[in-house]
């Protein structure tokens, strides 16, 4: 969806939703890197304002310096070469177990009102209809600082409850996570096609920060599983500086990942 113009080119949703993302990363922290658009969006935090930020991935990797090409998985050579550290998964997950990740990126079928996530199954439990499962989601919606969510925004996936609670969010709202166990921290950011997506610190509910250029309130509303807050005055996402969409462009030229 191209909206707003630069001296480069029309900006493309995709890339919206990668700087959203890449500026939910500060500078210094200690990044749990996801697939997709995630991938892309460290890159440009650490281009653009985080240049000291870590990141870690999965499969066993930890980066202080980008990857010389884009990435389109976390085990492509570019991202081993030049690592700080390429081991093991152990050794990179245990950054969670002793609470040093600042900030998640995640990814999922269903997410609800309190931020909870669902990558396990939809449909009818006789007859689900399985979806890739937790992986390392589960681990990380739980010990993560901060977690932020990418996807697309349909009444389908944004559910009032998840048909099933692969990654915490806040359960069933305020004073869940020290009730089950889990540290502070939780659902900090939903970024969807349609908007970016807060979670009030009290009731722990999902509120709409800001609407992305070409989207309305009443659009929003009418693909969102419960009637979500929507502030009287709409403020809208900000648009990708000329300097952040220079940097995806050199990054992803052929716009495998922002089309």
């Amino acid at each position: 969806m191209p909206t707003a113009q630069t001296n480069l080119a029309p900006y493309t949703l995709a890339e919206l939703m990668v700087v959203a993302a890449a500026r939910e990363i500060r500078d210094c922290e200690i990044v749990f890197v996801g697939m997709r658009l995630p991938l892309l969006a460290f890159l440009v935090a650490k281009s653009a304002h985080a240049p000291n930020a870590v990141a870690l991935y999965e499969n066993g990797v930890i980066r202080e310096t980008p990857a010389k090409e884009l990435l389109f998985t976390m085990g492509d050579p570019p991202n081993i070469l030049g690592a700080t550290y390429a081991g093991d998964m152990l050794t990179v997950m245990s950054f969670l177990q002793t609470g040093r990740v600042d900030v998640g990126f995640l990814g999922a079928g269903e997410v609800d009102m309190f931020g909870n996530l669902n990558s396990t199954y939809v449909g009818d439990p006789q007859r689900p209809v399985r979806l890739p499962g937790s992986g390392g989601a589960a681990d990380i919606a739980s010990l993560a600082g901060r977690v932020v969510t990418l996807m697309e925004h349909t009444r389908q996936r944004l559910t009032k409850r998840v048909t099933y609670l692969t990654s915490p969010g806040y359960g069933d709202g305020p004073g869940w996570r020290e009730r089950v166990g889990l540290p502070a921290g939780g659902a900090n950011c939903l970024i969807t096609t349609k908007s970016v997506i807060r979670y009030d610190n009290v009731t722990k509910e999902a509120f709409v920060d800001t609407i992305h250029p070409g989207v309305s309130a009443e659009d929003i509303r009418n693909n969102t599983g419960w009637d979500i807050h929507i502030p009287a005055t709409n403020t809208k996402t900000p648009a990708p500086t000329e300097a952040e969409l220079r940097v995806i462009r050199a990054y992803d030229p052929d716009r495998f990942w922002t089309a």
